[in-house]
C-alpha cells in the first residue's frame, strides 16, 4: 500500500564506487598521502549515502562527488540549530545523515512545524539562490551530518550541472503540493483526521517495518506530532491514548509505532 512507500531502502556498499571515485580524486601520478586518502574515502562514503537523492537524479558518481567535494562539511549535534527563521540565508544544507526539523513561528509566537529534513534531501536553496532570508528554522533532532553551499557556489554548480536545477524544480514543486495538502486537510478535516494523515506522511518517509508493525525512525514526541499536525499537546495526547486501546499504535518518550497500519489508513480516508 502508499503507506509503505518510501520506507527505508538499503544502499550498496561504498566499495562499490572505489573505483571511478579513485579515478577522479586521486592524483595523477596514483599516489595520495595519508590525509587525502582519509578526505577521498569520506567523500565516497557521503556519494554511497546520498545515491537516492532526488537532487542526484541524472548525474553521474564522479559528479556527485565533485559536487559534495565543492561543500562545506559539518558535524551537528542533537538540538543544534542550524539557522534562524529570519537570519541572512548565506549557505543551503543538504542532510548527509540524521534529521532536521524545519519550524516557523508566527505573530502570535506559536511554532509549527513545517516538515522534516532526512538523507539526500536539500534545504533553503531557493532562500540562497534569491539572496534572501531564511524562512523557517533548523533544528537537529539526532546527530546529523551535513554540506552546504553558499549562493556563488550554487550558481556555479547549477551552471555546470543543469541537472541539478531541474531536479531542485522538481523537489520545490512537490514541496508546494505538500503544503497545499496540508492546508486543504487544516480547512476541512476533523483534527484526528489530521494526526492521522501526519502519522502516515511520516511513515511514507521514515517508517521502518519490524515485528510490531511500522516504527517511525525519528524522535517524535507528542508535542513534536502536534506542531506537525497543527493541534495541541493535549489533543495528540487524547487521540494516541485511544488508538492505543483500539490496537492502532504504540507510543513511548519521542517513540511511536504504527501497530495497524491499515485501520490508521482507513481511519484517514
Amino acid at each position: 500500500m502508499e503507506y509503505l512507500k518510501n520506507t527505508k531502502r538499503n544502499v550498496g556498499p561504498a566499495s562499490h564506487y572505489l573505483h571511478p571515485l579513485r579515478a577522479v580524486l586521486c592524483h595523477s601520478s596514483g599516489c595520495i598521502g595519508k590525509k587525502q586518502e582519509n578526505t577521498m574515502e569520506k567523500i565516497i562514503s557521503n556519494v554511497d549515502r546520498l545515491t537516492t537523492s532526488d537532487i542526484f537524479k541524472g548525474l553521474a558518481e564522479n559528479q556527485q562527488s565533485q559536487i559534495i567535494e565543492c561543500g562545506t562539511n559539518k558535524q551537528l549535534p542533537v538540538h543544534h540549530y542550524l539557522f534562524h527563521q529570519g537570519d541572512p540565508a548565506l549557505q543551503c544544507y543538504m542532510v548527509i545523515k540524521g534529521q532536521l526539523k524545519l519550524t516557523k513561528l508566527n505573530e502570535n509566537g506559536k511554532t509549527v512545524t513545517i516538515r522534516y529534513v532526512g538523507s539526500g534531501e536539500l534545504t533553503a536553496a531557493v532562500a540562497v539562490i534569491k539572496n534572501g532570508v531564511y524562512p523557517v528554522t533548523a533544528e537537529t533532532v539526532q546527530e546529523t551530518e551535513i554540506v552546504g553551499w553558499d549562493q556563488p557556489k550554487m550558481m556555479e554548480l547549477m551552471r555546470r550541472f543543469p541537472d541539478i536545477a531541474i531536479n531542485l524544480l522538481s523537489v520545490v514543486l512537490f514541496r508546494i503540493e505538500d503544503i497545499q495538502q496540508r492546508y486543504l486537510e487544516i480547512c476541512t478535516e476533523q483534527v484526528d483526521q489530521r494526526i492521522a494523515r501526519s502519522l502516515l506522511r511520516l511513515m511514507r518517509w521514515k517508517g521502518i517495518k519490524n515485528d510490531e508493525g511500522v516504527l517511525i525512525d525519528i524522535p517524535l514526541s507528542r508535542q513534536s506530532l502536534a506542531d506537525y499536525s497543527g493541534t495541541t499537546l493535549y489533543t495528540v495526547s487524547r487521540t494516541l491514548s485511544a488508538w492505543e486501546k483500539r490496537g492502532w499504535v504504540e507510543s513511548g518518550r519521542e517513540r511511536i509505532i504504527v501497530t495497524d497500519p491499515h485501520a490508521l489508513v482507513a481511519f484517514a480516508e
